[in-house]
Parts: structure tokens; sequence; C-alpha cells
């Protein structure tokens, strides 16, 4: 456990929530959510899933993603929206996390947010955002995203953003749609773990709930109460029929974010439980700190290692034998691509 100074230093020309407040040297372990921890350990220990992964990434999707952000957003900086930039560095500045990722500001309807790129991370956020969300909103959606770097999230999520670009295009190999459902399935539970890393970030849980109330309803905080949003997850989790219960697990497997009345509920049961506070006092599992074996996680581990293996299984096919199926198409379409380029 680490107990930082009282008031530790930031280096960063930043306003952080609290005067001095910066989680010095905090692992993810000190905030994840018992499902991502297992979903994750899960999909590393499925053989092979890291190497169809790592190919769908180093066939140069993810640098066509970098381009298309280079060439159609608005990169962000001292110069340019300077507010938004220095709420981002922030973020970054108080989970003690270097260096910076760019950040781009992009045109598009949705309020919504995304980290990509396995090994220069890139964050960019929708337009939407910035007329729905006040500024302590806005730092919570950037601390948010910097939890998915702190957490390491970002390999899988590139991966996830690929498949579900490529899953419109025509050809594509059977064995796809049950890797992306996996990987869905597995930013489901990193979601909730990013949720406790934007409290942290702005030290107000209750800040996380409002933005996803107002993410959800498209409407400013100031017209919504979350009091009766806090009860309509209530009635969501607890007036429901068998079959509606088996129709919202169907609803949640074609999703990639839960939805948020559960992330609001999962929130604040982890508020309740006592972890936040101890870690905004500043106890807290450090990046220093042994990684012990978590046996307790165990049967969550195996529940989501055999949902992922059916996930395949049901198809007849092997996670190797989907990774060669779709190396196979990915290097034909590229190929293709090459051949449709004007010389």
């Amino acid at each position: 456990m680490r107990r930082p100074p009282a008031a530790a230093t930031v280096s960063l020309t930043v306003s952080l929530p609290a005067e001095g407040y910066q989680l010095k040297g905090i692992s993810s372990r000190a905030y994840e959510h018992p499902a991502d921890r297992a979903a994750t350990a899960a999909l590393k220990a499925i053989p092979h899933l890291d190497t169809v992964v790592r190919k769908i990434i180093e066939f140069g999707y993810e640098r066509a993603l970098r381009r298309g952000i280079l060439g159609s957003a608005v990169r962000l900086g001292e110069d340019q929206l300077s507010d938004v930039w220095r709420a981002h560095e922030s973020a970054y500045a108080t989970l003690d996390l270097e260096p910076v990722p760019d950040l781009y500001l992009t045109q598009f309807p949705m309020a919504n947010a995304l980290t990509f790129g396995a090994g220069q991370p890139v964050v960019v956020i929708n337009s939407e955002l910035l007329q729905l969300l006040d500024a302590q909103q806005l730092r919570g959606v950037l601390g948010h995203e910097a939890g998915h770097v702190l957490s390491e999230h970002v390999l899988y999520r590139t991966a996830l953003v690929i498949l579900m670009r490529l899953s419109a295009l025509p050809g594509i190999p059977v064995p796809l749609f049950p890797l992306r459902a996996a990987l869905m399935e597995w930013f489901r539970a990193a979601e909730l773990s990013c949720d406790r890393a934007a409290a942290l970030v702005i030290r107000d849980p209750l800040a996380v709930c409002r933005t996803l109330m107002v993410i959800a309803a498209g409407a400013e905080a100031q017209n919504l109460d979350l009091d009766v949003f806090m009860n309509q997850g209530q009635d969501y989790r607890e007036k429901a029929s068998p079959f509606d219960r088996f129709s919202r697990l169907l609803s949640d497997l074609n999703l990639s974010h839960p939805m948020s009345v559960q992330r609001v509920h999962e929130l604040m049961e982890w508020v309740r439980s006592g972890a936040y506070d101890r870690i905004v006092d500043g106890e807290y599992i450090s990046r220093e700190d042994p990684q012990s074996p978590r046996a307790e996680a165990g049967d969550a581990v195996a529940h989501y290692t055999e949902r992922f293996r059916d996930t395949f299984k049901e198809l007849g096919d092997s996670i190797e034998d989907a990774g060669k199926q779709l190396s196979e198409w990915l290097r034909t379409a590229r190929k293709g691509d090459e051949n449709r380029a004007p010389g």
C-alpha cells in the first residue's frame, strides 16, 4: 500500500480537483472492478487470442485510424481549446501517468469518447460532449479515458474498434464475429473500472453518475434529477420478470458499453463499500507493490473463459483456426485496397 504525502507536488501546471491532490504511483489494481479483472484474465488465458488481436492491428488498420483522425479531427493543446486540453492533462497528473496522449475533438452527434492505439494511445472526444457536459463532467470523461490507459485496456480496445469498423465490409469471415463478441463482453466489464477512475480523478462519484445520466438522455444535467434516475435503475434491476431478464441479456450482448443505470449502480456500490474513500485518503495499491495471485477471482475467471471459448466453439472454430482465417482475409483485403489505389 502506498500513502503519498499530504501535499504531493505536481510538475504540470494544471488545475487538480484539490490542492496537491495526486494519486502518486497508483496501480490500476487499486480500483479495478472484479468483472474487469476476471474478463481480462480470461482473455489472456485463451491460447492464440493475443496473437489474433495483434495480427488485426499489424495489418495496418490502426495506422488507418490514426490517419483518419489526424485528417478529419482537431488536435487540442495549449493553443487549441486550452481549457479542454488542461482538463486532459489534469487527469493524467492526478493518476500520476505520463506521457499525456494526443487529444482530438471530432464532429459527431453522439456524446462519447474513445481511446485507441496499441503502442501510443490517442484520445478522441466527440463534439456533442462539449455541448452537453459542464467542466467537471468533462473532466470525469477525460479521467475515465485515462483509466483505460492506466489499466492497459488499449490493446484489446484498439482491436475492438477495428473489428467494429470491419464488420460493415463485405466478405467478412465468420470467425470475426465471435471474436468481436468476446471483446465487447470484455469491454463492458472494463468500462466499470474506468467509471471508478473517473470518480477518483474528479473526487466526486455523484458527478460521474450525473454524467452517465446526461449521456443516456442527451440532455443537460440542470434539466434532469439524479435521484429519480437512480430510482429508475432500482426498478430496472428489481422489477423484471424472467423474460425481461432474458431479453435484457440479449440486448446487452449487442452493446459495447453497459447500461447507464447499471454503471451508476456499480459505481455507488463501490463507493458505499468504503474503497473509494480509502483511495482518496491515500491508501491504495501502488505500481511498485508486488502483484499477488487473486484466488478470489478464480470462479469469475473460469466463468468468462468458458463463455469466451463457447463463443468460438458454437461456430465449430478454435481460436487458432479463427486467427488463420482472419489473417488470410485481412491479407486479401489489404491487397485489394492496394490494387485499387491510384497510381
